[in-house]
């Protein structure tokens, strides 16, 4: 576990665990999962991380909020769920995004230019890469889960500004 808290740390680390195995020899292999079971059950019981009582995002209030269909007015609205900070209804619209089946790289494409531009405690470009690492490697049915996760980091990061963003896009005239 890296960090102090259990959500988008344990995400990254959990992560990490997993390309480690991937890539490495038997041995290392099985160290790296015994490590990530370890860490995960470490969260879930003594870390407040009674995660079979909690809610999970997007939760139904918001989504009950989300009343658009069509894809341009849901990437406007996920634009603006981000920018008021307000994670939860992020979080449904990005449910119902992919829910539609609309193709997920717009989202993508929208949450990254926030991984770049916000700082954020959460490690924002950290954690787009694990979210998208974690989209490509998941079954269909939870691949989605990834990028609700990503609205609501994102949303959560924002109004923080990346040190030396606004340097780098004036250096590089963007």
């Amino acid at each position: 576990m890296h960090g102090d808290g259990i959500g988008v740390h344990a995400s990254d680390s959990a992560n990490a665990w997993r390309n480690i195995a991937r890539v490495s020899n038997a041995r290392n292999t099985f160290a790296c999962l015994i490590l990530g079971a370890y860490q995960v059950a470490r969260d879930r019981a003594n870390r407040g991380g009674d995660f079979l009582t909690w809610e999970p995002y997007p939760r139904a209030e918001a989504r009950a909020r989300v009343k658009a269909k069509d894809q341009q007015t849901l990437l406007g609205q996920i634009e603006e769920a981000i920018r008021a900070k307000e994670q939860a209804l992020a979080c449904a619209l990005v449910n119902s995004y992919g829910e539609l089946g609309y193709p997920p790289r717009p989202v993508f494409d929208l949450l990254l230019r926030f991984a770049i531009s916000e700082d954020g405690a959460l490690h924002a470009e950290k954690y787009y890469r694990t979210a998208s690492m974690e989209f490509a490697t998941s079954r269909p049915s939870f691949r989605w889960r990834q990028l609700v996760a990503l609205a609501r980091v994102t949303a959560s990061e924002y109004g923080l500004p990346a040190p030396g963003y606004a340097e780098a896009c004036q250096l590089l005239k963007v």
